[in-house]
């Protein structure tokens, strides 16, 4: 009897637990922290790509996840927010030289609190499948295949207005330094973007000579970025003194005001990251009728790109596969339509829309992506001599921004990570932020920012869904 009693007690227990786990569905979360507007977030009709890639993983797995999605506003606020260990996170999107930085913690033991797992490709189909042959060279040429998954990329270079502005004053970073265009030229408030036309004028002569010695791209991208990224300490003062002679040049330092002073008409040159310069042009011709141009300069083309890592620590199979979701051509495209950035992803849909964005039969230019598409494409896409072309109507604008020929990615360097020479870096830029500015002056830029932040919040604010839809309408009466 008593055994009886017991096997019964045995079997209420276990059929009550199996009722209690059939009725609890395991949840996992993944712990995102990425930058501000860099992603599809959906809108009232349509889910977000965090949402869709949660039920997607359900749907393959029977596992709910819930995604714990944080952003920030600079590479200096995410870092702070790491270093202080109180945030775990699985992925985080630091830009290229951060991503160095973190390597280096990792490599070196130098801050736990910025080390990284490392990634596993063969987990990443789409990545190996998709990405750009051009993107998978320069990570391993600067080391960060290891630790790093790309996510969107570009160059830095000059919205200008052709109406003011002789197109070849723009070819180089001495036009920051040109009287010509004395007031009217705005520099990014950024240490490592002004140390970029700072850098060029101060190796000028042996970043032209560069090209007379007949290197391979990779030795040339090596040699250059070398010579723009010196930290040597007679190079940080000469790079501060071109700094403090271009400052009575030029309007001012700006974040974010100079797309929408280029276009008041303001200011008639504007150093600009190629997502915001392809932003801002369509922007101008919409709502102001005003065109805008963008060019690289040759005499230091910068690529930059921003990618994935996983800090230690992190649920590193939810991140690999929420990675390799990112990396389906199908959701790039919808990334890229959201944001107005540039995927590292090619693929037949990732083409599609460029053709659908930018292809014009009639069109005089003939743009060859061969560099950029090669061996991710289906076999219709490519000519009778091997090739993948886009006729369009235009070059020096909105397509040169997203997918720059490959004469200016090419020779494009990446941006290193200051390093030891960190701190004298930023004391030779606190001390060309404090120059003496004139009282009257320091009185009319503050009535300006005041004036402008309604007019700034409503035009960079707009949903960018409406944006995206707009942008598509107005390059199509281009055609």
């Amino acid at each position: 009897m008593k055994k009886r009693l017991l096997a019964l007690l045995l079997l209420s227990v276990l059929v009550l637990g199996c009722f209690s786990a059939c009725g609890t569905e395991e949840e996992r979360v993944l712990r995102v922290y990425n930058w501000q507007d860099y992603i599809d977030e959906g809108d009232d009709e349509t889910a977000s790509v965090l949402e869709d890639w949660a039920a997607d993983y359900y749907a393959r797995t029977g596992i709910k996840v819930r995604v714990q999605y944080d952003t920030f506003e600079t590479n200096e606020t995410m870092l702070n927010t790491l270093k202080t260990g109180k945030s775990q996170y699985d992925l985080v999107c630091p830009s290229d030289y951060v991503i160095q930085k973190m390597i280096s913690a990792t490599e070196n033991g130098t801050d736990e609190n910025l080390a990284l797992e490392k990634f596993d490709y063969s987990k990443l189909e789409n990545y190996n499948n998709y990405v750009s042959p051009y993107i998978k060279q320069v990570f391993e040429e600067n080391g960060f295949d290891g630790y790093a998954v790309g996510y969107m990329w570009g160059t830095v270079g000059i919205i200008y207005n052709p109406e003011y502005v002789d197109e070849e004053d723009t070819k180089s970073w001495e036009i920051m330094w040109n009287p010509k265009y004395k007031n009217r030229i705005t520099l990014k408030d950024s240490v490592r973007d002004a140390y970029i036309p700072a850098m060029s004028k101060v190796y000028r002569e042996k970043v032209l000579a560069l090209d007379g010695l007949n290197l391979s791209e990779e030795e040339y991208r090596k040699q250059l970025g070398d010579l723009m990224n010196s930290t040597a300490s007679e190079d940080i003062a000469a790079a501060g003194d071109a700094l403090k002679s271009m400052k009575d040049n030029i309007y001012g330092l700006e974040v974010d005001s100079g797309k929408t002073d280029i276009v008041a008409g303001k200011i008639y040159i504007n150093q600009a990251w190629s997502g915001d310069a392809a932003y801002a042009i369509y922007e101008a011709e919409e709502t102001a009728g005003v065109q805008l141009n963008f060019s690289v300069p040759e005499d230091g083309g910068s690529v930059w790109f921003d990618g994935w890592v996983m800090p230690k620590g992190a649920d590193t199979e939810l991140a690999h596969d929420f990675v390799n979701y990112l990396c389906a051509p199908e959701i790039a495209v919808r990334n890229m339509d959201y944001i107005g950035y540039t995927s590292i992803v090619a693929g037949d849909e990732i083409f599609d829309y460029v053709l659908d964005c930018y292809a014009d039969e009639e069109g005089e230019y003939t743009v060859d992506l061969t560099y950029y598409f090669d061996g991710t494409l289906s076999e219709d896409y490519y000519s009778e001599d091997g090739k993948i072309l886009v006729q369009t109507g235009e070059i020096g604008r909105m397509f040169s921004a997203q997918y720059p020929e490959e004469s200016v990615a090419k020779r494009g360097f990446i941006m290193r990570d200051f390093g030891a020479k960190n701190e004298e870096v930023l004391t030779m830029w606190a001390g060309f932020k404090s120059n003496n500015i004139a009282p009257e002056i320091l009185v009319a830029i503050f009535a300006v920012i005041i004036l402008g932040a309604a007019a700034v919040l409503l035009w960079f604010t707009k949903p960018k869904r409406d944006s995206a839809r707009r942008r598509k309408e107005w390059l199509a009466k281009q055609k």
